[in-house]
């Protein structure tokens, strides 16, 4: 652990780096392995390949990250209710409902990732 940088990345570059995957230490390395297959599961690096920045720091300590991923979902899901309310109005109520459960569905690995790392840069050690 010694041999960490805390040289933080800039607050204005702090969106791309979360929509990177990017480490919110050194701005840099990946937090996230990249997928072999297209519907494997994600898997976290446990540090930073290029300022050794660990990740994972105690068991449980990503379950705050569950509230950030819910509030995603939700607002997809008033996204896409909006989007239908008003472009497509006449559309039956059961399709709305299977319109918004797809839509959460598939962005859920994405908002798994990304509840993760905006988590890790609201609560850096």
């Amino acid at each position: 652990m010694n041999n960490i940088n805390h040289s933080k990345p800039t607050k204005d570059n702090l969106i791309k780096l979360i929509l990177k995957e990017k480490c919110p230490n050194c701005g840099k390395g990946d937090v996230y392995q990249k997928k072999k297959h297209l519907l494997e599961l994600p898997i976290m690096n446990d540090r930073c390949n290029d300022c050794n920045y660990y990740f994972d720091r105690e068991p449980g300590y990503f379950l705050g990250a569950m509230y950030i991923s819910y509030g995603l979902a939700v607002l997809q899901g008033i996204i896409t209710f909006l989007i239908l309310y008003f472009f497509f109005p006449n559309t039956p109520t059961i399709w709305v409902v299977l319109m918004i459960l797809a839509v959460i569905s598939l962005f859920s690995l994405k908002n798994y990732k990304l509840s993760r790392i905006i988590y890790i840069h609201i609560f850096p050690y």
